[in-house]
């Protein structure tokens, strides 16, 4: 799955959050870069460059890309087994080796075996779809958490997310140095690592 997948999923929700000051949150990393933004700015940091270097989505995604992986594997091992059954029914019927009865018989079964393959396909389609969602929900509920932490401690008025692509809407141009991504996105890493400690012991 694409990143870019997820950042649909996570910027309007980024977004509306990070635009509330909470009264109260951890504190943010120390800056990286220069920044002229002080209390009241509003500020805007790149979703894409977030996405590729926030190590809880990498990370999330590749458990989930390997594991759909694993899932399409079965369903394709499934789907050929039941095209060699196939194949070797059809081969006995046009070269007469079935009775008719026999060969209704087995023509029910195949009927079977590809209704129960489709039931399969579909259950898991739904099983990945589910798990996708939840994996954004994750990775946004973390994002969306953090920036309001972020923001108790910097008092933005505002904080908006740009999307990159052909234009980085809604910040089509703006000051470099009110640019908090690499601030932001050290901070999301540094507290990614704290939880993965915390889930060790």
């Amino acid at each position: 799955m694409k990143k870019t997948l997820l950042i649909a999923g996570i910027a309007a929700v980024a977004l509306f959050t990070s635009c509330k000051q909470n009264q109260g949150g951890a504190a943010a990393a120390s800056p990286v870069q220069d920044s002229t933004a002080v209390a009241g700015s509003i500020v805007f940091f790149n979703m894409d460059k977030v996405m590729n270097g926030y190590d809880m989505a990498n990370d999330l995604t590749s458990v989930f890309e390997t594991k759909t992986s694993g899932i399409q594997a079965e369903i394709d091992r499934r789907g050929k087994k039941l095209e060699k059954d196939a194949a070797d029914f059809q081969n006995k019927v046009d070269k007469g080796l079935l009775t008719t009865s026999v060969a209704q018989a087995q023509y029910q079964k195949l009927q079977e075996q590809q209704q129960s393959y489709q039931q399969y396909v579909v259950r898991k389609q739904q099983e990945m779809s589910e798990e996708q969602q939840v994996m954004m929900n994750q990775i946004a509920n973390a994002i969306a958490e953090y920036v309001e932490a972020y923001n108790a401690e910097k008092g933005y008025s505002m904080i908006i997310a740009t999307a990159g692509g052909i234009l980085s809407t809604p910040v089509v141009t703006g000051d470099a140095r009110l640019d908090i991504t690499e601030d932001l996105l050290a901070g999301l890493n540094a507290e990614y690592i704290k939880t993965k400690d915390a889930a060790k012991k």
